[in-house]
């Protein structure tokens, strides 16, 4: 029952809500969230459908992605997806790890590296757009004037 109100709600193609609101409650577009769900269900066959030991489906890939997701934007705890969800704790905390493991593996590539030129221009330049010259080494803003800084920095 769950997976069918979350697909009626947010995926089917009449569903309840707009892309609109699919992005501002998590946090990402659409898009990237089939994406995302897609990469996880090829890497990890954890994300894929089973059935549990009394011969039921168990949780929906789209249940396990979404429960993660929520989580991580929102900061809700594990317990409190069982009453929107119907996840246990330790499912979900399961889950979780899972998910981390997952995601890590997958992108680690992509996104977890150092920068190479092209990307620390992009964030040079982005940064003066913004009125930020030279912030790449220089994080702590010291060089900046700040009336309300605490004595014990200045």
């Amino acid at each position: 029952m769950t997976h069918a109100n979350l697909m009626n709600n947010y995926f089917n193609p009449n569903s309840v809500y707009t892309k609109e609101d699919f992005s501002r409650r998590f946090q990402m577009r659409h898009h990237v969230f089939e994406r995302l769900l897609h990469d996880v269900q090829h890497v990890n066959p954890y994300f894929r459908q089973k059935r549990d030991r009394t011969g039921l489906p168990g949780f929906s890939p789209h249940q396990k992605v979404t429960i993660e997701l929520r989580m991580m934007a929102y900061g809700s705890p594990a317990d409190s997806m069982d009453e929107t969800h119907g996840m246990f704790e330790s499912t979900c905390l399961d889950t979780l790890a899972e998910f981390y493991d997952t995601i890590v593996q997958f992108y680690k590539d992509e996104y977890l590296r150092k920068p190479n030129q092209e990307d620390l221009d992009q964030l040079i330049r982005k940064a003066e757009d913004r009125g930020f010259p030279g912030m790449i080494g220089s994080l702590d803003c010291m060089h900046w004037d700040w009336k309300n800084c605490l004595t014990g920095w200045q």
